[in-house]
Formats: structure tokens, C-alpha cells, sequence
């Protein structure tokens, strides 16, 4: 049996302050805690003098003992051959008392003997707890300690020894099977049914407090799934975006041919990737300029391929296309030549991304309904997030427009429209998660905040 130690200590002092005020020749009073089985261990947990002509009790544990904790195993104080014999190793081991009516002569006490110390006159009393209290209807699961010859104990008693009561009394005043022993006996009854109290209750207690545990690790688990699937959520985003970038695309070479004079970003970036390839046949292998051409090349195509917001494109210029233009510039002189035509591409390069959106040009494309050319140049440069979902409805009357020069638009219409039935599901799968993770959190008493913003998590 392990219980809450305070509990069990305020217990063992009362049943040792009862038996002392019951018993006038009664000294001292020492309760040993034993268990957990197999191993038996035998702890002091607390101890109980009287004071000399006076009911008053001095509490505390020897300064030295053998039983102290951590206490002494059941290999330790068991019966076998050839060791000195111990009133605790009969007590737990056939769940009898001891008297020791004259420890001078006491089998179980030859150990002080042979020190020449003097014992006590005392009784000890083990106490007593049903297994079917205890175990309910596992019994048949537990393992019992051995005695020295390796035969287990206790298997055919109803009973385990979850404690030992020992008290000292005042010489010659104790016999055995006297008045004061009875008394014992009966007063260990109790002992057992509070221990067994204090079992149940620690055992209901760290049941809680596993259930409680649990509780929130699922809660945790499952406020982590509900997250992730969420953010996975943000696909649907993502694969929107996308479509709005075929329009933008469409729109932008739309321009391209109807102003062949403006030079697009396409052009602009073909011409910079051109000037490159003409000189890195000058450069030697080996040459620390190579590296950071082939990087220009890389990144000068992916742009090229992808279409970004201008916002978004201005970034990579400023971040990939620009700094490596300079190291590439002061690395070599082999586009000392172009050095003002390449400075002039990218001037010219930042210009082109906002192509699309420049108000001149807009106004000049007149050979399409000019209904239609406001929405498709407004639609085509939207950035979409949650909180922008009626522009969907905007999206689908461009792709519905009969005079709408886009060959895949079908396709797209197709596409956006089914997407829209997913981002319409989003707030109201937040909200149910954001309702579930609350209710998790209020009853595991969690206080930190980690309900899904998810406007945030599509920024991201």
C-alpha cells in the first residue's frame, strides 16, 4: 500500500496516542508501514513516546535505526537459517503477533542480546487488510514475496500485512494474549480499515489525476490535429491565388500586344539572361564570377515563369536579382560595356511589373467592353485571404463574360467555383474547432491561448 505521507503519519499518530491513553503501562508506540508486495518494504513512519508522569506524547524517529526510511527489504529482516530471528520477519510472514514478555530470553530478540543491549518489553501486532478490499477481483494477478526457501506467503490468507504495530511497555506489565494485547489487536482492526481509506483515496486521488492527464493530452492531441488540418486548409488559398495568377497573366500579355512598344517583364528579364550568356564564354574556369551567373540565369527564369503580384516580384528583384547584378558588375569587366544598358533593364524591369496596373494603359483599351476591363484589371492583381471572399463573385463574372479572351477560362470557371465551396466552408470549420478547443481548454484548466486564427495562418 503507498499513501499521501501526511495523511498517513496524522493517522499512525492517533492510533499510537489511542493506545497509549488506553493502556497506563504502555511507554512508547512505533507504527512500520510494509509494502508494496513483492518486495515488503519495512518503513518507520513515525514514533510516539510518553512523557515521564505526564499523557503528554514526544514525536519523532530514532536517530538511528535500521528501520528509518528508506527502511529494510523483506530479503532483509525474512526468516532463514543461520540469521538472527526478527519479531517484524514473524509478524508479516504469518500475520501473528509477537510478545516479548521476557526479552531476556526473546528468540526474536537476540540481535540487541549479542550487542548486550537491553529490549523493551513490547508487543507488536501486524495489521490486517482483506485482499478483496484491497485488490477487488485482481488478486489472482499478484505476486507474493517468497520465504527463504522460495515458497510464496500469504497465498492461502485472506489477508496482507499493510502495516506492524509495535508498542513498549513498562517491564514485567505484558503477557501474552493479556487484556493489553487484546486491546491491540482490536485497535489494529481500525488501523487497517484507515489505512485502507487512505489506499482507496490516494488510489482515487492519482486516478484523476491520470484521468486528468489524459484528458489534456488528448485535448493537446487533438487541438494539434484540428490546427493542422486547418493550415492544410490554406491549400485551398494557395490553389485560388493560383487561378487569379492565369488571369493576371492573360491580362498582362493582353497589354503586351496591345502596346508591342512597352517592353513586358518577360522581354526585360530575356535580354538581362542574354547579356550573360554572351560573355560567360570570356570568363575562365574556375572563375568566381561563373557561380553567380548561373544563379542569375536561375533566378532570372524562375521569375520569369511565375506569376507573382507585382508587390511579390519587386521583393525578388530587390533580394535576388539586384544584389547579384552588383557582384557579378564588380567581379568582372566583362560587362563593362553593357554596364549602363543593364542598370537601365533593371529600372526599366521594376516599371513593367506595374504594367498591368498603370491607369493609362487601361484607359486606352478600348476594343474591349470597358465593364470588362475595369473588373479583369482589378480581379487580376487580388491577393486573396478569408476576409476577401466575396471578390469571388467578381472572379466569376470576368470568367462568365462572353467577350473574355482567355482560351481555358471554362476550365478556370470551373475550378474557382469549386474552390469557393471550400472557402466558404472555412469560417464555419474554424469556428466548430475553435469552439471544441475552447471547451477543451476550460475543462483541463488550461490557460493559454490556442484557439486558430486562421486569417493569420493564410498570411503565413
Amino acid at each position: 500500500m503507498t499513501m499521501m505521507e501526511d495523511l498517513l503519519e496524522n493517522t499512525c499518530k492517533n492510533m499510537i496516542k489511542t493506545i497509549l491513553f488506553c493502556l497506563e503501562n504502555a511507554t512508547k508506540g512505533t507504527i512500520y508501514r510494509v509494502g508494496p508486495m513483492p518486495k515488503l518494504q519495512a518503513v518507520r513512519i513515525t514514533s510516539g513516546i510518553r512523557r515521564e508522569g505526564s499523557d503528554d506524547i514526544e514525536w519523532g524517529l530514532p536517530a538511528v535505526s535500521d528501520y528509518n526510511p528508506p527502511g529494510k527489504s523483506w530479503e532483509q529482516y525474512r526468516d532463514r537459517p543461520d540469521h538472527v530471528l526478527e519479531a517484524m520477519g514473524w509478524c508479516v510472514e504469518k500475520q501473528k503477533s509477537w510478545t516479548a514478555e521476557n526479552p531476556f530470553e526473546d528468540v526474536r530478540s537476540v540481535g540487541k542480546q549479542l550487542r548486550g543491549e537491553i529490549e523493551d518489553f513490547y508487543h507488536m501486532e501486524p495489521v490486517l487488510v482483506r485482499k478483496s478490499d484491497l485488490y477487488g477481483g485482481g488478486q489472482d494477478i499478484v505476486e507474493y514475496p517468497l520465504d527463504w526457501a522460495g515458497n510464496p506467503i500469504w497465498q492461502d490468507s485472506g489477508y496482507v500485512v499493510s502495516a506492524v504495530i509495535k508498542i513498549h511497555f513498562m517491564p514485567y506489565s505484558i503477557r501474552r494474549d493479556d487484556r493489553s494485547t487484546r486491546i491491540i489487536k482490536e485497535l489494529s482492526r481500525g488501523l487497517g480499515t484507515e489505512l485502507l481509506s487512505l489506499q482507496l483515496r490516494e488510489k482515487l486521488f492519482r486516478s484523476q489525476q491520470e484521468f486528468t492527464r489524459r484528458q489534456l493530452k488528448s485535448g493537446e492531441l487533438l487541438a494539434h490535429e484540428l490546427r493542422n488540418t486547418l493550415t492544410k486548409f490554406g491549400f485551398v488559398f494557395s490553389a485560388v491565388n493560383a487561378e487569379i495568377g492565369v488571369l493576371r497573366e492573360e491580362w498582362e500579355e493582353l497589354l503586351s500586344k496591345s502596346f508591342p512598344h512597352l517592353k513586358s517583364k518577360t522581354s526585360l528579364l530575356g535580354r538581362l539572361s542574354e547579356l550573360i550568356r554572351l560573355q560567360m564564354p570570356n570568363l575562365r574556369n574556375g572563375d568566381e564570377c561563373l557561380p553567380v551567373c548561373r544563379l542569375l540565369l536561375r533566378e532570372q527564369s524562375e521569375l520569369a515563369s511565375l506569376s507573382l503580384l507585382p508587390e511579390q516580384s519587386e521583393q525578388w528583384i530587390y533580394h535576388k536579382i539586384k544584389p547579384n547584378w552588383e557582384r557579378l558588375l564588380k567581379c568582372s569587366h566583362a560587362w563593362h560595356q553593357n554596364r549602363d544598358e543593364i542598370l537601365a533593364l533593371l529600372d526599366q524591369l521594376q516599371e513593367a511589373l506595374h504594367m498591368g496596373k498603370n491607369r493609362q494603359l487601361i484607359d486606352k483599351m478600348d476594343h474591349l467592353p470597358r465593364e470588362l476591363v475595369e473588373k479583369w484589371a482589378r480581379v487580376a492583381y487580388i491577393h486573396f485571404t478569408p476576409d476577401k471572399l466575396n471578390l469571388l463573385e467578381d472572379i466569376l463574372q470576368v470568367l462568365d463574360h462572353p467577350e473574355l479572351p482567355v482560351c481555358h477560362k471554362q476550365q478556370v470557371k470551373k475550378v474557382i467555383k469549386s474552390l469557393k465551396a471550400l472557402v466558404e466552408l472555412v469560417p464555419e470549420v474554424e469556428e466548430r474547432a475553435n469552439r471544441i478547443i475552447l471547451s477543451l481548454r476550460y475543462e483541463n484548466g488550461v490557460d493559454s491561448d490556442i484557439c486558430i486564427d486562421y486569417s493569420r495562418i493564410c498570411r503565413i
